[in-house]
């Protein structure tokens, strides 16, 4: 069995909310097969005060996250990169897939809504991870 993590990138325009629940979430679950990044085509600074809730709910605290530009990434090639959809970009990254997912932006929405989008990112991860990184 080959120790062989699948680098996977997750790009939402601000790297506050999605990208990096998503990131969160496959560290949770998947931290064995999965090394994942996230960033942001225009980041923020910082990361949305629902995420954070919405993944300390889970148990993961995404207080040690940082909203980050594209440029800080590793110089790698990706397996996956990943946009959240809404316009999100990636075109200088180096990538053996990509995918875009399309999922809302949950940043104006109320917790339970915002909550909802997290576990549709979930749902996205565990589907890549068992059919695609099996």
């Amino acid at each position: 069995m080959s120790n062989y993590r699948s680098r996977v990138l997750f790009v939402c325009v601000e790297n506050s909310c999605r990208s990096q629940m998503a990131e969160a979430l496959a560290r949770l679950l998947f931290a064995d097969r999965i090394e994942a990044h996230s960033a942001g085509s225009r980041p923020s600074g910082n990361v949305h005060p629902k995420a954070v809730l919405s993944m300390r709910s889970m148990g993961y605290d995404l207080t040690r996250h940082r909203s980050k530009p594209l440029d800080e990434l590793p110089e790698v090639e990706w397996d996956w990169a990943i946009t959240m959809g809404r316009g999100d970009e990636c075109p200088d990254v180096r990538a053996r897939q990509r995918a875009d997912w399309q999922l809302p932006d949950p940043k104006q929405l109320p917790l339970e809504e915002f909550e909802q989008v997290r576990d549709l990112i979930r749902a996205r991860i565990e589907d890549l991870a068992h059919s695609v990184l099996a």
